[in-house]
């Protein structure tokens, strides 16, 4: 009960009675108002008390409230501000652990002006002037501001107006300054990933465990042709596949946690595309999988240029046919899968002729006629490979019919032989075949096409339009080759080609006028290596070149020697391998050898043989011009026994006609008498020295005195000789007579 209404009441009561009733009464009243008063006071004193005791608990809460705010503030992170526009104070709290730089002066608009980042400061300023105008119910901001250590942090700050003046003007705000820098970066991260998804290239989706689509990006709408909206939360799916595909993938995925591979599909419109795909689960902080995400690469245009890429490193650019790695694979395969069949290797005869004379451009042409014509018929079609050059190939799958075989060689030797028509040129080419049979000539690709090669070589051997099987003397003539074909190797290396001298005698004086060098093979173990052996060997394997470098080279250091040593004035003869004398390098490679062996070049005579300079006449003549002019002499060797051409034979700068010994032996008839006789009038109109090859009988030297051939050569006077008997001869030559004439 509340004592304030009593008191009030009593006091009432008192103020109402007039004054001389109370005088009168007072002496009677005395103890009783000295018993009211010590009640009253007793009753102030215990409403004084009550007051205070409300007083404290009001504060308490006051303080208890103050402490939640500021503890709440302060565990929010969010800074509290009042301002006081009228007096121009800005008051901030310091909950913050990055403390913010202290405000500037606040009679600026916004009052932390300065503190605000510039590019963020008109849009602040607008904010808060559209709110204290009452255009929005609350101020609301988010800016950069710039922190006590100088670095700018990001803050959401939120105010109201909360006094007005009798204007409607606001005179007081007060609102939270919120940290809002990670939700920043959160945010800005955020944003960098949905706009790599949204710009990459391949399709992205998000889909339940159950493939139903939550969210795809805008690629996946442009690959599958689908509108966003109509796919999501329905079922992903590949129509090419089973449903057990998916089924497949997704217990990969929920057991390994991952799943790719290599898909076809088909987009909106039809059309299909090649894509590779790949799934990734997503889990909660549990570990529990709550979403896969899948992405879709477009791959499409690059099986097109790998399936072109393949193509072309299966096919020949010339001639469009498979080329020798789809043979070679295409071989193994048969091979491996044991398939009986039939390998036809072939070339062109004397392909190279028609390159060197009609030009290479003319060459392809007809490479590519051929190929054309073939693979018009059935019988050759997709069996017809290039190997390479002018070498093809045929392979018969599933037949070792001799019957069979030999008459489709006869066929492929008739449409081969059928004339070419190309720029004004009428062509008529013949060609040469090998022929071997599975498993019964090889039992691997290698030795098949070695076998086949060796059978085509043969062939080539025996005459233009053949074709040849393999058997096993062409297997030990192949192994015989490539035995030499080792041991010339091995020769170069350990030096054993070494050479022989024979003497060139004038044929009336009979004294030396020069010599021929002549290479000899001469190993340890084996002895001296016929000519005849290693010669056509070294000059298919282009070891010829390397072995006419060393006879070079020795001859010039040998006659350089005897000359110093005043047993020779004369000329010695080197020579030329076809495949020496189209040595671009050629006159270089000469140049040098005589400065290191310090021979005068007019001490040189080089020759070459028939075939040679007419593979290429216009060449072989610019050549001959060059080592002419280099003061080597030149001779034709074997005159007679090949083109015999005359109408180059004069354009040919040369110094002298050699007769090949086939014409010297047949001498002993009316009409091999007669054909010396015509090749050394030939030579002799032409101003060329003649030389006779092979003279060993004292009736050939007198029937080629009487022709008037000038030098003679041959066992007659002289077997080939080494560099040691050679010297021999040379002093006893000096002894017989004391000066030797040079030639001239």
């Amino acid at each position: 009960m509340r004592l304030t209404p009593v008191l009030s009441l009593l006091l009432a009561v008192v103020s109402a009675l007039p004054l001389p009733a109370i005088a009168a009464s007072w002496e009677q009243l005395q103890p009783y108002m000295l018993t009211l008063i010590s009640v009253l006071s007793i009753v102030a004193l215990v409403l004084a008390h009550l007051s205070i005791v409300r007083m404290r608990r009001y504060q308490s809460k006051l303080e208890q409230s103050e402490e939640r705010l500021r503890l709440s503030l302060w565990g929010s992170g969010d800074e509290l501000w009042d301002w006081d526009l009228q007096a121009g104070q800005l008051y901030r709290s310091s909950s913050w652990h990055q403390p913010l730089e202290k405000p500037g002066d606040s009679q600026q608009f916004p009052p932390n002006r300065s503190e605000i980042h510039p590019q963020d400061l008109d849009r602040v300023t607008s904010a808060l002037q559209q709110h204290m105008h009452g255009m929005t119910p609350i101020f609301e901001a988010s800016y950069r501001i710039k922190a006590a250590n100088g670095q700018w942090i990001w803050v959401l700050d939120r105010g109201k107006v909360v006094q007005l003046n009798e204007q409607g003007q606001a005179i007081r705000m007060t609102g939270t300054l919120k940290n809002i820098q990670q939700l920043k970066e959160t945010e800005e991260r955020l944003s960098l990933f949905a706009r790599c998804l949204d710009n990459i290239s391949d399709a992205v989706m998000v889909c339940d465990t159950n493939f139903a689509l939550l969210e795809v990006n805008p690629a996946f709408v442009s690959m599958t042709g689908k509108n966003r909206e109509s796919v999501l939360h329905t079922v992903f799916e590949l129509c090419l596949y089973p449903a057990r595909f998916l089924h497949e993938i997704r217990q990969s995925l929920l057991e390994q946690g991952y799943w790719a591979g290599e898909i076809e599909d088909k987009r909106h419109n039809g059309e299909l595309y090649q894509a590779e795909l790949s799934f990734d689960v997503i889990k909660d902080e549990q570990g529990q999988v709550q979403q896969f995400v899948g992405v879709i690469s477009d791959i499409s245009e690059r099986k097109k240029r790998e399936a072109e890429l393949n193509r072309l490193a299966d096919t020949d650019t010339l001639t469009g046919l498979p080329n020798r790695a789809r043979f070679s694979s295409h071989l193994s395969q048969l091979v491996r899968e044991q398939v009986e069949h039939a390998l036809l290797v072939f070339d062109l005869d004397n392909f190279k002729k028609i390159n060197d004379s009609l030009g290479h451009e003319l060459g392809d042409t007809l490479l590519c006629k051929l190929s054309e014509r073939l693979s018009q018929f059935t019988r050759f079609k997709a069996k017809l490979y290039r190997l390479g050059g002018d070498e093809f190939a045929v392979v018969l799958e599933n037949t070792n019919d001799i019957h069979s075989i030999t008459s489709l060689a006869k066929d492929l030797l008739k449409q081969i032989n059928l004339p070419f028509f190309i720029e004004q040129h009428e062509l008529a080419i013949t060609s040469s075949i090998g022929i071997v049979l599975y498993p019964e000539d090889g039992n691997d690709p290698q030795a098949l096409l070695r076998n086949a090669d060796t059978a085509m070589y043969h062939a080539k051997h025996e005459g233009a339009n053949r074709y040849l099987f393999f058997n096993d003397s062409m297997n030990k003539l192949a192994v015989k080759r490539l035995q030499v074909e080792n041991l010339i190797r091995h020769g170069l290396k350990e030096d054993y080609f070494t050479v022989f001298y024979q003497p060139k005698m004038d044929i009336v004086t009979g004294q030396l006028v020069g010599m021929e060098a002549l290479v000899r093979f001469i190993t340890p173990k084996k002895g001296l290596i016929s000519p005849a052996s290693f010669i056509p060997v070294a000059e298919e394997t282009g070891q010829i070149l390397e072995i006419g470098e060393v006879v070079l080279q020795k001859t010039c250091e040998d006659v350089k020697r005897w000359i110093d040593m005043g047993l020779f004035h004369g000329r010695v003869a080197v020579n030329l391998s076809a495949k020496q004398f189209m040595l671009p390098f050629l006159c270089e490679q000469i140049d040098d050898i005589l400065q290191r062996s310090e021979l005068p070049s007019y001490h040189l005579e080089l020759e070459i043989t028939e075939g040679t300079v007419m593979q290429s006449p216009t060449l072989a003549i610019d050549t001959m011009k060059k080592l002419r002019a280099r003061g080597i002499h030149l001779a034709m060797d074997d005159f007679g026994t090949g083109y015999s051409s005359l109408a180059y034979l004069k354009q040919f700068p040369l110094n002298t006609l050699k007769i090949d010994k086939a014409f010297i032996d047949d001498m002993n008839t009316a009409r091999g008498r007669n054909m010396v006789d015509t090749i050394v009038t030939i030579a002799h109109n032409l101003n060329l020295t003649v030389v006779a090859e092979g003279v060993e009988h004292a009736e050939q030297l007198q029937q080629l005195k009487q022709l008037r051939c000038e030098i003679i050569q041959g066992y007659f006077y002289s077997k080939p000789l080494s560099a040691h008997d050679f010297g021999l001869f040379l002093k006893q030559q000096k002894q017989q007579k004391p000066k030797l004439t040079a030639v001239p």
